[in-house]
């Protein structure tokens, strides 16, 4: 029974391994912003790693050489002021050597002023609806045709024959490259959560709130994210796309959203 039940939980970790992308790391991103995430990150792990190898590797030498069959007596003295006065300076320094960076990133991450483009992102149960603020254009984001078939129960479908499965949309957000893009983030409903790991971005949408952030992409290309707050019965199927484009890209696709307003617009009441 339970060599059973772990050639079944192998399979199945096989089978979702051949499926997905797995990473034991979060991603570098596509903004300089989440590039200086990532280091500040591995800044913080590789002390963590230095201070493990510090304390149980002198632990193991002490419980190695002071064991009681060598004949090792134990120490007399209560207290030591010399090894509390270094095992506090310690801890302080290297706090203050990560807290230095995290908060001059964190003070980046608020600082949304001056932005190239501003868009208002409300969630809804289950879809985004994002509008340029400095452009004629809004419109709802919401999951892409194959998925919503290839999710229905015995729909016949197979999810692994649907390329980007439950994380396409029909209409992806597209911003120009080294664009400062500015989201005002907030529902209409209840609480979600607008989440794309290679822009470094979460912030939750809450009803009667708005949320602010940016991004400034330095690099063309389709980034996907999801919902990341339990939202109802859909949540799983509310995912996002980014798609950055270059200037003079984005610039045709403004023209073409602003000739097809008044149809998308109506299409949408």
């Amino acid at each position: 029974m339970i060599r059973k039940a772990f050639l079944s939980v192998l399979a199945l970790g096989l089978s979702a391994a051949a499926n997905a992308e797995w990473a034991l790391n979060m991603p570098k991103g596509i903004t300089d912003l989440s590039l200086e995430t990532y280091n500040i990150h591995m800044m913080i792990f590789w002390w963590c790693v230095a201070i493990g190898v510090v304390v149980f590797g002198v632990m193991i030498v002490s419980l190695i050489k002071h064991r009681k069959s060598k004949g090792v007596k134990p120490a007399t003295f209560s207290h030591s002021t010399t090894a509390e006065v270094i095992w506090t300076v310690i801890p302080v320094v290297i706090l203050m050597l990560i807290a230095i960076p995290v908060a001059e990133t964190m003070v980046k991450l608020e600082d949304s002023r001056n932005p190239d483009l501003s868009i208002v992102v409300t969630a809804y149960q289950w879809k985004w609806h994002y509008k340029y603020q400095d452009e004629d254009i809004a419109f709802y984001s919401s999951l892409s045709q194959p998925s919503l078939e290839a999710r229905r129960l015995q729909s016949g479908v197979d999810p692994s024959s649907v390329e980007n499965y439950l994380l396409d949309v029909d209409r992806p957000v597209v911003v120009p490259r080294d664009a400062k893009v500015r989201l005002l983030i907030t529902s209409n409903d209840v609480v979600h959560s607008w989440y794309v790991p290679d822009l470094a971005i979460k912030k939750d949408a809450i009803p009667g709130i708005v949320n602010e952030t940016w991004f400034k992409a330095t690099e063309v290309g389709t980034y996907r994210g999801q919902c990341t707050e339990l939202c109802g019965k859909d949540h799983g199927y509310m995912p996002i796309v980014v798609e950055v484009v270059e200037p003079d890209a984005y610039l045709a696709w403004v023209d073409s959203r602003k000739e097809g307003a008044p149809r998308v617009a109506s299409t949408q009441q």
